[in-house]
């Protein structure tokens, strides 16, 4: 299995050879990260994210789980404008502060350092996107603030959704993640069944869910 992805190997190793390698920082990032075990994007899912920027003409983000900066890097590079993002871990978010101004980015891209569930109570804007991609137990608790927040017709990305498919079969359902495992299929049986929401679960990367909050 490459990485945490749910699909098998030759489907990723092809879809991967369709995409453009990536140079520069966006490299640099890639590469620090496989060499220091940080979790960033995929990159069959960030580049959907890309997309879905792209196709939504989305201007501004909410990012829960900013980790090294790649993601928030990525999504600017797309075309958002403004982008809130929020790391718990003060070395991560120093190293992406670091890789946002390296960017050149300094000016779109605002990093919340602390715990997303206080982060969250305290905000108080509206976005086009929010893309949530951080402590996995916790997507319930993030939901209900991330929905106070969200755009009519603006777009919820989840991400790590099918967690190395233990989300969709007991069978593979290792013991100390049995309570991370039993939290994900609540949030995602809650995603198909919000009335405000329209749902698709997708097998990218490590399984993601696009919700689209109705208008």
């Amino acid at each position: 299995m490459i990485d945490d992805n749910i699909n098998y190997e030759y489907i990723i190793r092809y879809i991967r050879r369709t995409l453009k390698p990536q140079v520069g920082l966006i490299a640099e990032l890639e590469e620090f990260a496989a060499e220091n075990s940080v979790p960033i994007s995929q990159p069959e899912t960030i580049k959907l994210l890309e997309l879905l920027i792209k196709i939504g003409n989305v201007k501004s983000i909410l990012e829960v789980g900013t980790a090294i900066g790649y993601s928030a890097i990525r999504m600017a590079g797309a075309g958002a404008e403004h982008i809130d993002t929020i790391e718990i871990n003060h070395d991560a978010a120093a190293f992406a502060e670091k890789s946002i101004k390296r960017a050149g980015f300094e000016d779109r891209i605002r990093i919340f350092e602390g715990d997303a569930r206080e982060v969250l109570k305290e905000l108080d804007r509206s976005y086009d996107l929010i893309f949530i991609d951080a402590a996995k137990a916790q997507y319930n608790e993030f939901f209900k603030h991330c929905m106070r927040m969200l755009k009519p017709g603006g777009i919820l990305f989840s991400d790590n959704i099918l967690y190395k498919g233990m989300t969709a079969t007991d069978e593979l359902v290792q013991h100390r993640k049995i309570t991370i495992v039993k939290r994900l299929r609540r949030y995602v049986d809650m995603l198909c069944t919000h009335s405000e929401l329209e749902t698709d679960i997708l097998p990218l990367g490590d399984g993601v869910a696009i919700s689209v909050k109705g208008r």
